[in-house]
């Protein structure tokens, strides 16, 4: 075979190709992005559609329903998800794997812009697309104020974390989108006076027509004068509360009726409809999330060195300060060392192993060669075929790790039987590789074809497990490689001038003696004896599966990790406001204050069994809640769930989920289990979901269960209902009367 005998022949190429190897696949090493788990490609595609002040029946109908007809044609869809709740509505278009994400949003887009008669007040739908892989955030922020400036309103810095913390870190290579939650919206506010609108017979419609058509700029055309050109434009944008005052609303027979006559303009704030605390205290929170294929840890430094300019720079000067509460590369650096860690472990006992049944420093030397090498060659493999580094990759080489070796062994076990033949070195090493060849490469198919249908499986398994099967298939053939060239080469040049015979029989040879002996005499008897064959077979076979049937572990899809957070999901009762769910925190706040506010060497901290919190946020919208513990001490985390169930359950009606992070979170739902019910009348679907509900909680007690988004039909409400005849003596429709109570209510938004 030339292989082999080049290989021996000319040494300095092997070498040269071994460093080419070692040096491209460590430039690859640390080229190639690093994540906790694979990328899984699952197109998806999310639309947002916002409607100010509509209740959820006039989202679905008004918007949803006009999007869902349009959009149920577009090719290659196989689940369309749409979600109704107040002043806002979205759809969840999910496609096949493989398509192409960018594709799908051009045609989403197109199908979309075909969707007429929003109504005039509705925003335009916003469209994202993303794979389903990485739209979790990898890192949380916190604003809060400095020691000495505790009087700063933090909720009212929402403009300044928008226009200063969420663009910078957009500009971060490898941040995808920056997302700012909690604070107030500010805003021109325009406080009516019922009665003085009343008093001048002025609507509410009426004012807010003034009041929008005077607010615009509006190009009028250019003129010459002398050698100069002279552009027109025609002023009227507001600039402070005093212009609006100053709008005519009309001009009757009492004279003008200015907004001043029946209102006041003043600068303010939104009224909150979500809220932000961070341990114990009212808050904004920052996240970034990364894009596809970035290197999540070369992302998280730039994060951190932008957060030390914010704070070093603009936020220092305003008293106030920017924490990271959460970062995903903590647990992916400690996952990712763990599992780096086994390889180097599995290399060192392999090595041990070898050491103690060869007993030759340079046989084990030349065995052990091929574990680097394989390894960091499949560093290039994968980089070259766009893999990253994650625990599902080095897993696989943690496997391959014992496997390298095996062509190793072989190769080198009959290189010496062949020395021990009387043969020379270069002879030796030459036959020794050459008749075991075909065996290798057999074994090597052997494994190959074992993790080589995983490529080709296009689902979310294949996609998940391929790094598996990448890394053993790379690294094992690689193997083979080293097993035809350098092991010869090795051995042409390291073994002994001729074979040395061992001086007397170690312990281990004596007990391979014995043990062949036993197998041999044994092996013979069976032989001789059609029943004892047959006998020891059904014994052999029944012990096996008895042996599966007892140790087999549960099954399970995903393992769990150990993740250091704790989330919650909170659905309370129905009718539950803001304020409510903001006396829910404070209550699983006060369960856990003492746990944040000792120090963990303290006679305190003691007493509390040394589980402390490190952060705790919670954020209360709309209909529900949500909330992240992390413990001081990363392994017991865990232990936190019941503390913050007690005072949860303890509130009738409510519906809490809290459990622990899983390693897999967001990929195949790991041990949730999700029932569909649809149908056409609502009404009926929520009461058979009770119901379902209810059976859940009976046939499995322990398990966590959430309907979604909810088993009622929302909060209760209050239904104006016009008196046409009477409206129309007095000139309103049905809509000005429904734009007047919506002003009067939660303020009606002009523009």
């Amino acid at each position: 075979m030339k292989l082999v005998e080049s290989s021996i022949q000319r040494p300095v190429s092997v070498i040269v190709g071994v460093l080419l190897v070692a040096l491209f696949g460590l430039i690859a090493l640390y080229r190639i992005p690093v994540q906790l788990t694979p990328d899984v490609d699952r197109p998806v595609v999310t639309i947002e559609t916002r409607w100010s002040g509509a209740s959820p029946e006039e989202i679905e109908q008004e918007i949803i329903q006009r999007q869902e007809e349009q959009l149920k044609s577009v090719e290659g869809l196989e689940k369309m998800t749409s979600e109704s709740s107040d002043s806002r509505g979205s759809l969840v278009l999910e496609f096949g794997v493989g398509l192409d994400p960018d594709a799908l949003l051009l045609k989403v887009s197109n199908k979309l812009d075909q969707v007429t008669d929003y109504p005039v007040d509705a925003d335009k739908p916003v469209l994202a697309s993303g794979s389903g892989g990485n739209t979790n955030a990898i890192t949380w922020l916190i604003l809060e104020a400095l020691p000495g400036y505790e009087d700063i309103d933090i909720e009212t810095h929402r403009d300044y974390l928008e226009d200063l913390v969420e663009t910078g870190l957009e500009r971060v290579p490898g941040v995808a989108q920056s997302n700012t939650i909690g604070g107030f919206d500010r805003e021109l506010q325009v406080i009516v006076d019922p009665v003085a609108m009343a008093a001048h017979a002025v609507t509410v419609t009426q004012m807010a027509a003034a009041i929008n058509s005077e607010n615009s700029n509006t190009s009028a055309g250019s003129f010459d004068e002398g050698k100069r050109r002279y552009i027109v434009r025609t002023v009227g944008q507001y600039t402070t509360p005093a212009q609006i005052e100053e709008v005519v609303i009309r001009d009757g027979p009492g004279g003008l009726v200015r907004v001043a006559d029946v209102a006041r303009a003043r600068l303010s704030y939104k009224a909150p409809s979500f809220t932000v605390r961070q341990r114990g205290r009212q808050a904004i929170a920052v996240n970034a999330t990364r894009e596809t294929g970035a290197n999540v840890l070369e992302v998280m430094d730039g994060i951190r060195a932008a957060i030390e300019e914010f704070n070093a720079g603009p936020l220092q000067r305003d008293g106030l300060v920017l924490r990271q509460v959460y970062d995903e590369t903590d647990y992916i650096i400690s996952a990712i060392g763990l599992v780096r860690n086994n390889i180097f472990i599995g290399g060192a006992l392999a090595t041990l192993v070898l050491l103690v049944f060869l007993r030759s420093a340079s046989s084990v030397l030349i065995i052990v060669t091929s574990i680097p090498i394989s390894i960091v060659g499949t560093f290039l493999i994968m980089s070259l075929m766009g893999r990253n580094i994650n625990v599902i990759s080095l897993a696989g080489m943690a496997f391959a790790v014992g496997m390298v070796v095996d062509n190793a062994i072989v190769a080198l076990e009959n290189i010496y039987r062949h020395r021990q033949m009387g043969k020379d070195r270069l002879r030796a090493s030459y036959d020794g590789a050459i008749e075991v060849w075909g065996a290798m490469l057999a074994s090597t198919l052997t494994t190959i074809a074992i993790f080589l249908p995983i490529l080709f499986i296009e689902d979310e398994a294949g996609q998940l497990f391929r790094d598996i099967a990448i890394a053993v298939s790379s690294s094992v053939a690689l193997s083979l490689v080293v097993a035809l060239t350098v092991i010869p080469m090795m051995s042409m040049r390291l073994m002994g001038d001729r074979a040395r015979p061992r001086n007397g029989a170690s312990i281990l040879d004596r007990f391979g003696s014995s043990v062949s002996r036993v197998i041999s005499s044994s092996v013979y008897h069976i032989s001789g004896s059609t029943p004892l064959r047959i006998g020891v077979v059904v014994l052999l076979i029944g012990s096996s599966l008895l042996s599966v049937w007892s140790l087999l572990p549960e099954a399970e899809y995903l393992p769990t990790g150990n993740r250091n957070l704790i989330f919650g999901i909170l659905l309370p009762p129905p009718g539950y406001n803001l304020d409510e769910l903001i006396e829910v925190g404070q209550q699983i706040e006060d369960a856990l204050r003492p746990r944040w506010e000792v120090r963990p060497d303290s006679p305190e901290a003691d007493a509390l069994d040394g589980l402390l919190v490190s952060h705790m946020f919670y954020v209360a919208r709309g209909r529900s809640a949500f909330l992240g513990v992390r413990a001081g001490d990363p392994s017991r985390a865990k232990e936190l769930i019941p503390l913050i169930q007690n005072p949860l359950f303890a509130i009738p009606g409510m519906i809490a989920i809290v459990r622990q992070a899983g390693l897999f979170q967001g990929l195949g739902g790991g041990r949730s289990i999700d029932v569909e019910i649809s149908g056409p009348d609502l009404g009926h679907l929520l009461g058979l979901g009770g119901r379902v509900f209810g059976l859940v909680r009976q046939v499995l007690p322990q398990a966590q269960a959430r309907p979604i988004p909810s088993l009622d039909l929302g909060n209760p409400e209050v239904r104006v209902i016009p008196d046409r005849t009477r409206a129309a003596k007095v000139g309103l429709t049905a809509r000005e009367i429904g734009i007047t109570v919506n002003a009067l209510m939660d303020g009606a938004v002009i523009d």
